[in-house]
């Protein structure tokens, strides 16, 4: 009988692209968190691919000696080419059931750089956080100034009225992959009380 897995000391769930992005940094970027990951004994909950920032990111985690769970639905395995060396590779039907799986399993969220999916599933995650949906810390990671833009635009919506500053308190951001990752498992603390996402949601 094979030994059970070791206790995982955190789980992160991880955004970013499933392409690599014009800036080596996103790749440098991605690959420190993974990393950092590994190294501390935590485990990667992510998209399940292995192309762009997503394949690094995982390939860093498992290389680190951490955990690595992907989620893909059916429609894009052979799209964003499914990760086979996962530890866990969830296939599953649906975007929905793909994004409550991860939420359910993470402690903590953390987007890098990407596109429309990135963003996509960051806004919904902070927006379940604000509903009272779940309680886990959200991070964005600004790399080489990625996110500058974005930031800006939030702000703005601040000032326009249709934001407040508690909701742009819910979310960390940082250039430094280390700080920022140290932050959100901090915030995580211990021995999370597993929230039932998909009832809910």
């Amino acid at each position: 009988m094979a030994e059970p897995a070791a206790p995982v000391a955190f789980s992160v769930c991880v955004y970013c692209g499933s392409r690599p992005g014009e800036n080596p940094a996103f790749a440098d970027a991605a690959k420190a968190v993974g990393t950092w990951i590994g190294r501390h004994g935590g485990q990667l909950v992510y998209g399940g691919g292995r192309s762009g920032l997503m394949g690094t990111v995982a390939e860093a985690t498992r290389v680190a000696g951490g955990r690595v769970v992907g989620v893909i639905p059916q429609a894009l395995v052979d799209k964003e080419l499914a990760n086979r060396l996962c530890d866990e590779l969830h296939i599953v039907q649906t975007m929905h059931e793909r994004k409550a799986m991860m939420a359910e399993r993470s402690d903590a969220f953390i987007a890098l750089p990407g596109g429309i999916g990135t963003f996509e599933e960051l806004f919904e995650v902070w927006t379940w956080r604000q509903l009272g949906y779940h309680d886990k810390p959200l991070g964005l990671l600004n790399v080489a100034g990625y996110y500058d833009a974005l930031m800006g635009f939030l702000n703005h919506s601040v000032v326009s009225g249709f934001m407040g500053e508690w909701q742009m308190g819910l979310l960390h951001t940082n250039a430094d992959a280390e700080a920022l990752l140290r932050t959100l498992v901090q915030e995580a603390g211990p021995d999370q009380a597993p929230v039932p996402l998909r009832s809910v949601i």
